[in-house]
């Protein structure tokens, strides 16, 4: 994280930065890019643009504002993060944990405790830092959400999305963003525990020879949800997949739709997230806890 400064934006030249960065991260899609004007109304109304820069370049950055939420006791003020972008040149190098602690250290100043955000339950590298880095938890499961998107990474199939939810006064997510964080959950954390994932990840030996037959497939079925711990696994990397078998990817959308959405029917949540390796494969899972369960012990 040193190796980056991050600072609050709020001028015009700043940002056409933030514009020029989003057509790098989100390619083919110019009615998709937040403009300039809208980045300044939203700084100069309570809400946040941070940048994340390498010497002078910009290379990240987090933009949220103020909302409200219904409760049962009437609307409740919070904060919705909206979009965060790392250049495709700076993924996994830390500015995308680096900003959501940024803004999570700026917004506990605003006064608010909450802060939710939508993103592809299937993108693997995005669950582990919102689940297991950052510490939010879901039960919002939303389909088709922005409707039929036309970006490069987003084109083709239903926009459903988790919507999380980051308690950011919570002992949890001090545990994970203060000076000696949590450490994330690994495979060997399952073993001890005992507990098995769900479904087998069955691949698809029945695909044309042109196509990859290791590629991970879905259930045809949702399996029962009788357990009080859930391991529910995802392609370790859903975008290769879908480049190489897009009906695949559409698989495995409609079966992650139904199993999350029975699961938080069921009052089920999501907690946790492990990506790990097992024999030098990639491993992604979700972790489901139904009540006060949880595989904290075994850390």
């Amino acid at each position: 994280m040193s190796k980056f400064t991050i600072r609050l934006l709020e001028t015009p030249e700043e940002m056409t930065l933030v514009e020029e960065l989003q057509r790098a991260v989100w390619p083919g899609s110019e009615t998709d890019i937040v403009p300039m004007h809208m980045l300044i109304t939203v700084v100069h109304n309570g809400g946040l643009v941070l940048g994340a820069f390498q010497e002078d370049q910009i290379i990240g950055f987090v933009l949220g504002f103020p909302g409200l939420e219904s409760t049962p006791d009437g609307p409740r003020p919070k904060h919705c993060s909206h979009m965060m972008g790392v250049h495709p040149d700076y993924r996994d190098s830390g500015a995308g944990f680096a900003l959501k602690r940024a803004q999570w250290q700026m917004v506990r100043h605003q006064g608010l405790d909450h802060i939710t955000w939508t993103y592809d339950p299937l993108l693997s590298r995005n669950a582990y830092l919102n689940i297991a880095k950052l510490g939010t938890v879901c039960s919002t499961y939303r389909r088709a959400e922005y409707g039929e998107m036309r970006d490069g990474l987003n084109a083709g199939l239903p926009s459903d999305r988790f919507q999380v939810d980051w308690w950011i006064h919570t002992r949890r997510v001090e545990k994970r963003l203060g000076k000696r964080p949590r450490p994330t959950l690994k495979l060997a954390h399952i073993a001890r525990s005992g507990l098995r994932p769900l479904y087998p990840m069955t691949t698809a030996t029945d695909s044309p020879p042109a196509q990859n037959a290791s590629l991970p497939r879905p259930p045809e079925h949702v399996p029962p949800l009788d357990e009080r711990l859930l391991l529910a696994e995802i392609p370790a990397d859903f975008m290769e997949l879908k480049s190489a078998d897009f009906s695949l990817a559409r698989d495995w959308r409609f079966f992650t739709r139904e199993l999350f959405e029975t699961a938080f029917a069921a009052r089920y949540i999501v907690t946790d997230f492990i990506y790990d390796r097992e024999e030098g494969q990639p491993r992604s899972l979700y972790v489901l806890t139904h009540g006060e369960s949880t595989l904290d012990q075994f850390e």
